[in-house]
């Protein structure tokens, strides 16, 4: 039996645009958007790989807010969680994983080449985002 194992992601708003980043590896996604984060470690709630992940990938400070309903299979064994988020300190940047990042409007979402696995957390975030 294979242990599941917990990527987080973060809905990072701002004004309300979602922040989106495009990964540069592996080379089956690079060039695919998604939503920032990875892989919880042994001893982390989510909230702190959130936290730590996004330290690491784009060099900011974010706030973890509410954890948005649902989890999403990855390829196995992982599976995806989301919580909302907002940067408190630094400036968005690629730095680890990514080669791009954009802040983009709801209206945008889908102009963009998601990740298919992360389709349907976006569309959660935003729901959850947008009060629907």
């Amino acid at each position: 039996m294979t242990t599941q194992r917990v990527v987080v992601a973060g809905a990072v708003f701002d004004g309300g645009r979602l922040l989106a980043a495009r990964r540069s590896s592996p080379p089956e996604l690079a060039g695919r958007w998604e939503l920032p984060g990875g892989k919880l470690e042994p001893g982390e709630s989510g909230e702190q790989a959130l936290v730590r992940e996004l330290r690491e990938e784009l060099g900011v400070e974010v706030e973890p807010g509410e954890r948005v309903p649902g989890e999403w299979p990855l390829r196995p064994p992982f599976v995806l969680r989301v919580w909302t988020a907002k940067v408190v300190a630094g400036e968005v940047r690629a730095l680890s994983d990514h080669d791009e990042v954009r802040w983009v409007l709801p209206r945008e979402v889908d102009d963009l080449a998601w990740i298919e696995e992360d389709r349907p957390a976006v569309a959660a975030a935003l729901s959850l985002f947008l009060g629907e």
